[in-house]
């Protein structure tokens, strides 16, 4: 009977949900200080009330948020800057990922680690772009839509899902676009 007992599933489950709140609202963090230095911290910049409507809409605590944008407007602590990094995954996938960081050189190293053990290759600019096109969604984001779609066999369709489940864990990285069917 070891292993069922019903609170430690509890405490496990709430771990868990626990790990992913928490990522999700560092990565909203990080877009709002983005969007506060970008706007001088004037809550009126549609993007920056769109990043605080999207943070709301998860439950961000309002501490956390007010904390963000007063980051962004000079408060104490390290420049984040939006970046776009290109690239290919298995079956010649494009892929484009957006990420916020602080330090440029040490997320296209890691974000290089992870495509190229992956069976992937690391994009210069424009290399993967030409396969997508910028549209504006619901939310006013503007996001990366493939022009065209790549099918992809069984063994790459798992190493490729491998790829963007590792993208997606990095806590730089923001958003992945692709081209995959």
């Amino acid at each position: 009977m070891s292993g069922h007992n019903k609170w430690t599933q509890i405490k496990r489950q709430k771990a868990m949900t626990d790990g992913k709140r928490s990522k999700l609202f560092g990565m909203l963090s990080k877009q709002i200080t983005v969007q506060s230095h970008l706007a001088g911290g004037d809550a009126n910049s549609p993007n920056l009330r769109a990043v605080i409507e999207q943070a709301r809409k998860y439950s961000m605590p309002l501490e956390n948020i007010e904390k963000a944008i007063k980051k962004g407007v000079g408060g104490a602590g390290v420049a984040l800057q939006e970046v776009t990094f290109e690239g290919y995954g298995p079956g010649g996938v494009a892929l484009i990922i957006e990420a916020i960081t602080d330090n440029n050189n040490r997320t296209s190293q890691e974000l290089r680690h992870l495509i190229v053990d992956r069976g992937g290759s690391f994009g210069t600019p424009g290399s993967a772009s030409w396969a997508f096109s910028k549209k504006r969604n619901e939310q006013g984001e503007i996001i990366w839509t493939a022009t065209s779609s790549i099918p992809l066999s069984e063994n790459d369709a798992e190493a490729f899902a491998s790829l963007v489940e590792a993208l997606e864990d990095h806590t730089d990285v923001r958003e992945v676009f692709t081209n995959a069917e």
